[in-house]
């Protein structure tokens, strides 16, 4: 699977585009692969904060509900309402399919975070291929 190279992921599966000071968060073809059907996205509301590596919502599969984490601290600006009533989107394709927008508290959080390559690498360490 080829990773966006112009996206931030964490180890929790979730990878972050920035613009500016607006990031755009989504899960992984990984995690979505790994979930399986997904069925239901319990997203924050417009206005909220959200705290870098603090769960800000779930994914709800036919196998799981998953924690999302946020990739970095921040203000929800938008959320993906499509997948209120279509969540097997991300299914589709999670490498576009977003779930909110934050405006950054603190760029600089995004450099901690693991480029395409490292993300790569450490999914093939944790499924041992």
């Amino acid at each position: 699977m080829a990773y966006p190279a112009d996206y931030r992921y964490t180890k929790e599966h979730e990878w972050i585009k920035v613009d500016g000071n607006i990031g755009t968060v989504g899960i992984t073809d990984y995690a979505q692969n790994s979930l399986g059907d997904i069925v239901f996205v319990d997203l924050p509301k417009v206005g909220d904060a959200v705290e870098a590596a603090k769960s800000f919502g779930s994914v709800e599969s036919v196998k799981a509900v998953s924690d999302l984490f946020a990739p970095v601290s921040g203000k929800v600006t938008a959320i993906n309402e499509e997948l209120k009533d279509a969540p097997e989107k991300i299914n589709t394709d999670a490498n576009t399919t977003w779930l909110l927008k934050i405006e950054l508290a603190d760029a600089k959080q995004v450099d901690g975070l693991l480029t395409a390559a490292d993300y790569e690498k450490f999914t093939s360490e944790e499924t041992g291929h």
